[in-house]
């Protein structure tokens, strides 16, 4: 739901950190979650390591919104499922937190949230209940990164990271059902 895409990028703020530029992380150098390589396309030139550090707080919301949020359709989606997908696709990039969804919601695995799969969403939480939907979604998303070559320096970090926004997603969910 559009109303939160605040709660939802301030959760997942929490994780991102500020500076970082570490030299397994496949984004290479990121200020508060936002790769070089991201922030020279929004502004649409090359940008500089301190341009990055200092990025507007405007640019970084904008960011997070158009290039995550709108792109996976989080405000399609249920309470706190949006959160859960809006952060995997943060940390995994919006294709990948499309398929871990459309896998399990049984749509064609194209990497990109359309009215198929939204309809396909709303089909899975009218028969398997929205919190077996969550956990469903934050399995795949554990599953995903055991797969990764960087899990042995990022794994842990991912894991409590999917868990706490799990937590978060499941709490919205019910706090938002009786609206």
């Amino acid at each position: 739901m559009e109303r939160n895409f605040p709660e939802a990028l301030a959760h997942t703020l929490k994780f991102e950190g500020r500076w970082a530029n570490h030299p397994n992380a496949p984004g290479g150098a990121t200020m508060t979650g936002v790769t070089h390589r991201t922030y020279a396309s929004y502004l649409g030139r090359d940008v500089s390591h301190d341009e990055l550090r200092a990025i507007p707080d405007e640019h970084l919301a904008d960011i997070y919104r158009k290039r995550y949020w709108d792109a996976c359709r989080c405000s399609e989606l249920p309470d706190g499922l949006d959160m859960a997908v809006f952060d995997a696709a943060v940390n995994t990039g919006p294709a990948q937190a499309a398929r871990l969804l459309q896998r399990i919601v049984g749509v064609p695995v194209d990497g990109a949230i359309g009215p198929k799969t939204i309809a396909a969403v709303n089909d899975y939480v009218a028969v398997h209940g929205l919190a077996a939907l969550i956990e469903a979604y934050t399995d795949a998303r554990q599953s995903f990164y055991r797969l990764l070559p960087t899990y042995v320096h990022f794994g842990e970090g991912w894991r409590k990271r999917a868990d706490g926004v799990a937590k978060v997603a499941r709490d919205l969910s019910q706090n938002n059902s009786v609206v």
